[in-house]
């Protein structure tokens, strides 16, 4: 082999590998920012990781909010009109977070069941749903009431 092939040969190989490890953390970071909207009744049904972060959705449960009076936490029941998750946030939440009203949380679920949210999410107005919690009140059966 020539000296003139063997550098080109370096040179492609070099290239080649360096896409490949560009793609493989590409895909690694995508993968890890990644959130999956899941029911209520999606997560009786299935274990999922405790370190992953998903979407959770579905209404506020009536009589389910409780504030703490010394802090910005609060704890609530997500439902889907079959299945229940509780929910544990701190900070503010949005002015039009109250009973009855849909809600997405982005967080984890911990071992015992109880999804831990970072942030919370509620519809702007009374005629609108997110498209996926409208969609996991339609697979639980449980009417909404509201336009999409």
């Amino acid at each position: 082999m020539t000296p003139r092939r063997r550098k080109r040969l370096t040179m492609i190989v070099v290239l080649v590998v360096g896409i490949g490890t560009a793609a493989a953390i590409a895909i690694s970071a995508l993968q890890e920012n990644m959130l999956y909207f899941i029911a209520p009744s999606d997560v009786q049904a299935q274990p999922l990781p405790a370190d992953r972060n998903f979407r959770l959705g579905g209404l506020v449960e009536a009589g389910s909010i409780e504030r703490d009076a010394d802090s910005l936490h609060v704890q609530f029941v997500v439902t889907d009109g079959v299945h229940q998750v509780p929910v544990t946030y701190a900070g503010i939440l949005p002015d039009l977070f109250r009973e009855g009203q849909g809600v997405i949380a982005q967080g984890r679920l911990d071992e015992s069941g109880v999804f831990h949210a970072r942030e919370v999410l509620a519809r702007h107005d009374e005629t609108y749903m997110p498209p996926e919690v409208a969609a996991a009140l339609e697979r639980s059966g449980a009417p909404h009431g509201v336009v999409e």
